[in-house]
């Protein structure tokens, strides 16, 4: 449902919050090898978190991405989703249709749409903190 993106930007965020919560920036190498990811496709999604508030960058050499202590607490799962996808994932059709409503709905257009509404409320409830101690404890993994 999400984009290749914000699923990157999602798992990035998870392994910079945990790593934030001990104390440590990571640099785009660690952070691009953790989430199998791409190093340049990593370094514009980064820079995409960034530039929304997100996570925040140092240059240099004892420089990274960290996240507030603050933000770690707060930072819902549904803020790295808007900042990546926007609210597409919770308006787009299961078909692909790009007219799709209740008055002219595809096939699956009324079960889908329970889908889309169960997803936003877990995103808007969930916050990365709870996710990234899930890594942290070893009952969830990133990769």
């Amino acid at each position: 449902m999400f984009s290749k993106s914000c699923e990157y930007a999602i798992k990035a965020v998870l392994f910079i919050a945990q790593r934030s919560a001990l104390g440590f920036r990571c640099n785009l190498g660690e952070i691009s090898k953790e989430i199998d990811s791409p190093v340049a496709f990593t370094a514009k999604i980064l820079q995409e978190l960034v530039r929304k508030g997100l996570i925040s960058s140092l240059k240099g050499p004892t420089g990274g991405f960290t996240i507030e202590k603050s933000a770690l607490r707060t930072m819902k799962l549904s803020h790295i989703v808007e900042a990546i996808d926007g609210d597409n994932v919770y308006q787009g059709c299961g078909l692909g249709h790009k007219q799709c409503n209740a008055s002219r709905p595809c096939p699956v257009h009324h079960q889908f749409m329970a889908i889309r509404d169960k997803l936003k409320e877990m995103v808007q409830q969930t916050t990365v903190s709870s996710l990234a101690d899930g890594v942290e404890c070893g009952l969830t993994f990133l990769k």
